[in-house]
């Protein structure tokens, strides 16, 4: 009886790790790889098809535009545990299973995400509104569907400051971009990464600061 038992114990075992290894799927493509993991079984196949497209589609554009040697190997891992929206660190991103059951359209959580990781800072000097800006201004320009999302660029407000971060920060710098200098969120992006940012930069490309340039946003808001 003990030694059934045991042998029962082993067969679970080894079931419940071949059950974790098909959780996983790897998938190369264009130079890039995908390791998909879930422990989410309700997972919509459907969904999980969108966020690999999404990913293949988006991160060789991003890798282009910013960082050419930013990581070849990228992890996703939906997650029942997890409570956010979406984290990413180490070349993993975590999304949460709620929020993909509540907001399956929200497919470009992938772009900000992934830029996250292209953004590779490190140890970065700059503040974190300028990092999640960059993140959401990369999901502004290259996301494959925020329409269906309902996601867009928020309409300026008077309490509204560049400093809060993600979609309102983003607008701001969709601005730069179209009325004050084209390819200037690239040269932020970089200095970033190679640890060379400090307030001044903004002087030294604009001839204004980062409030002096939201004041003539404020003026003229229209991206």
């Amino acid at each position: 009886m003990k030694k059934i038992f045991t042998i029962s114990i082993c067969a679970m075992l080894i079931s419940a790790f071949s059950a974790q290894l098909k959780a996983q799927e790897i998938i190369k493509k264009s130079g890039y790889t995908l390791s998909f993991e879930s422990n989410f079984a309700e997972l919509d196949p459907q969904l999980k098809k969108r966020l690999i497209k999404t990913f293949f589609e988006v991160y060789p554009k991003l890798a282009k535009a910013y960082n050419p040697s930013t990581i070849k190997e990228v992890k996703f891992f939906v997650d029942t545990a997890y409570k956010g929206v979406a984290a990413t660190a180490d070349g993993k991103v975590t999304f949460s299973s709620i929020w993909m059951t509540k907001h399956p359209e929200d497919i470009d959580v992938v772009t900000h995400e992934v830029m996250h990781i292209v953004q590779d800072y490190g140890r970065s000097v700059g503040p974190g509104w300028l990092t999640e800006g960059i993140a959401d201004y990369a999901r502004y320009k290259f996301g494959v569907d925020n329409a269906n999302a309902k996601w867009s660029l928020p309409a300026l407000k008077p309490e509204h400051s560049y400093k809060n971060s993600y979609r309102i920060t983003a607008g701001f710098f969709a601005w730069m971009e179209k009325s004050v200098k084209p390819g200037i969120i690239k040269t932020v992006d970089a200095s970033l990464r190679d640890h060379t940012y400090t307030k001044d930069i903004w002087v030294k490309l604009t001839g204004k600061d980062l409030d002096e340039l939201w004041a003539d946003y404020v003026k003229n808001s229209e991206v």
